[in-house]
């Protein structure tokens, strides 16, 4: 007789615990875009209830790493390659006139701060850990707008960075994770010495070269198939 659920294993998961391992494996490619997660056999790997099953795919949901649809399931999200040159156009306007009031407003804490930051997003890049490092890329260009101090610009750009971070933790290599890092230090030393015009033109090449990047063919059969071979089971 198969033992109640309240009877879960110690050792069980918790929600949070599963929702990071999938974000993992999406981060790693494991789980390609588009791939549906099926409760009943997430339920099987974990040992845990259907339940706790879906709060995790609940906050994967709300991390937008996931897309819960009525009637048919939880996939997961799977931005399209015009989604990608539409959210990366808007950037470009937005970012535009965000550098030039950076360098404006920028102040010496506010370049220390980013330094420390710079610091982080090596860090991850040298990690294992692709959903952070797209998640610190990203925050850079967030904690531009804080330090300008345009809220709702910040709100706007958290919006489309969070997209565009999952776009980048999808479909851009490792290599081009690193250029990007270091394009964020060469804005920063423009922005420095005050050459606005010069900072303008590096986030703008920026966001090109991550553009430019994206990879919307690569075969998921490069990637490791171990947790995706049991949700397709």
């Amino acid at each position: 007789m198969p033992k109640p659920l309240k009877e879960e294993p110690a050792a069980a998961k918790s929600a949070n615990e599963i929702a990071e391992d999938i974000a993992a494996a999406i981060a790693a490619r494991q789980l390609p875009p588009g791939t549906k997660l099926r409760e009943e056999a997430l339920s099987r790997l974990y040992s845990v209830s259907r339940t706790k099953i879906r709060a995790a795919l609940l906050t994967l949901s709300k991390d937008k790493l996931i897309d819960i649809i009525p009637d048919r399931g939880a996939f997961v999200s799977q931005p399209t390659e015009t989604e990608a040159r539409e959210i990366f156009a808007t950037r470009r306007i937005l970012e535009a006139a965000l550098a030039r009031e950076f360098v404006a407003k920028a102040r010496p804490a506010d370049y220390k701060m980013l330094d420390k930051h710079l610091k982080a997003e090596r860090a991850a890049i040298s990690g294992q850990d692709s959903k952070v490092r797209s998640q610190l890329l990203g925050d850079f260009h967030v904690l531009m707008a804080q330090i300008v101090g345009n809220q709702v610009l910040v709100e706007i750009l958290q919006e489309l960075v969070a997209r565009s971070s999952l776009i980048t933790m999808l479909y851009q290599s490792d290599m081009d994770a690193v250029c990007s890092s270091d394009e964020h230090r060469e804005f920063l030393e423009a922005a420095k010495a005050g050459k606005t015009e010069r900072a303008v033109k590096l986030i703008l090449d920026h966001l090109d070269h991550v553009e430019s990047a994206l990879r919307f063919d690569k075969s998921v059969e490069e990637s490791r198939r171990d947790l995706v071979s049991v949700l397709l089971a």
